[in-house]
């Protein structure tokens, strides 16, 4: 007899679990939409990571169908205007100013806040480079640069120094160039420009590895940065100042360049079309609330170097590193069901 009690208490209780659990389940189907989300699937690494995040969250946590169209900023960004994109996780406003403003001002598009507040851009130098006893001790700021040009000797050119640019067809790279002239650094050091961001980040990784002397330019968030950020200084600029960086980039010529500026910190955003925005306002506060650093994105992006991994891979090791950030983007009982999806 106490074996059937005991037999059917399990039986009860195996019901009783699976109830729940198809309750639970129920509840997570409640999506706004009933269709899929689409998200820009903008090619790079770190926007495939973000939205792999909110991806994630909104199947598991909401219950939500999602989808992700690729493809390159401006299509993109016009596609959301249109509305066959619904969320972008990372607006580079600086960059489409000409097409994002007017449609924020006309109501075409919504921001709704920052993802990471930190994106930079700069030149570099290595730490074992300007340490106490190092070659290029005393090396702080571009102006600082003609004293050292013996320490980055151009191989080509061994009278001046040699400058890793951007690749050619970077804006970027059309910047430093102006920069290297404001600067008064032609005749000191050779404008060197790499044929691919792979052949840049190359030469910039094995260069710090072997402890060789190197200045360059780079970005972040980047695996890059993620990986040797610790081992490298950006250099001092003169401060930020709207009408110069407005002047500079205005004038074709690099020659006629009077005065340059530290490249602006940019502000990455979330960006959504507004009736999506109308039709989810569960999940637009939860996009409200999503904000992370420049740095968490470098690491993961240099964890995703490290190991080959995926996005969606990456996308699983914030989300299981990080439960306190992301648990604060959302209700409790959607916290609780993309912690068990994990």
């Amino acid at each position: 007899m106490r074996s059937f009690q005991k037999a059917g208490a399990r039986v009860v209780l195996g019901f009783l679990a699976i109830s729940g659990l198809s309750t639970g389940l129920a509840q997570a189907e409640a999506c706004e939409l009933n269709r899929p989300i689409v998200f820009a699937g903008l090619d790079w690494d770190s926007n495939a990571v973000h939205t792999e995040i909110a991806r994630f969250i909104f199947e598991k946590g909401y219950g939500c169908r999602t989808d992700v169209l690729p493809g390159t900023t401006v299509p993109l960004l016009n596609g959301q205007l249109r509305g066959d994109v619904d969320v972008t996780m990372e607006m580079w406003r600086d960059n489409v100013r000409d097409i994002y403003d007017p449609a924020i001002e006309k109501g075409e598009a919504v921001d709704l806040g920052v993802n990471f507040p930190d994106a930079i851009q700069g030149w570099f130098v290595p730490d074992y480079l300007t340490a106490e006893g190092g070659p290029a001790e005393g090396l702080k700021s571009v102006e600082d640069l003609p004293r050292f040009k013996e320490v980055f000797r151009d191989p080509e050119e061994p009278g001046k120094g040699r400058f890793y640019n951007g690749v050619p067809g970077w804006g970027a790279e059309g910047v430093s160039t102006k920069k290297l002239h404001a600067y008064g650094l032609t005749a000191d050091y050779v404008n060197f420009r790499p044929g691919s961001g792979a052949a840049l980040s190359g030469a910039i990784e094995a260069a710090v590895l072997r402890k060789r002397p190197i200045v360059f330019y780079y970005w972040g968030p980047t695996w890059l940065l993620g990986k040797l950020g610790d081992q490298v200084t950006m250099l001092e600029e003169p401060p930020f100042d709207q009408a110069v960086w407005d002047a500079l980039q205005a004038e074709e010529d690099p020659e006629k360049v009077a005065a340059a500026t530290a490249f602006p910190v940019i502000e990455v955003t979330i960006s959504a079309n507004p009736d999506f925005v109308k039709a989810a306002p569960q999940l637009v506060e939860f996009l409200r609330a999503y904000e992370t650093t420049g740095q968490q994105v470098s690491n993961l992006l240099a964890w995703m170097q490290e190991t080959d991994g995926s996005a969606e891979e990456a996308a699983l090791q914030f989300l299981r590193e990080n439960k306190d950030q992301w648990r604060a983007w959302t209700p409790e009982e959607v916290a609780a069901r993309v912690e068990a999806a994990l």
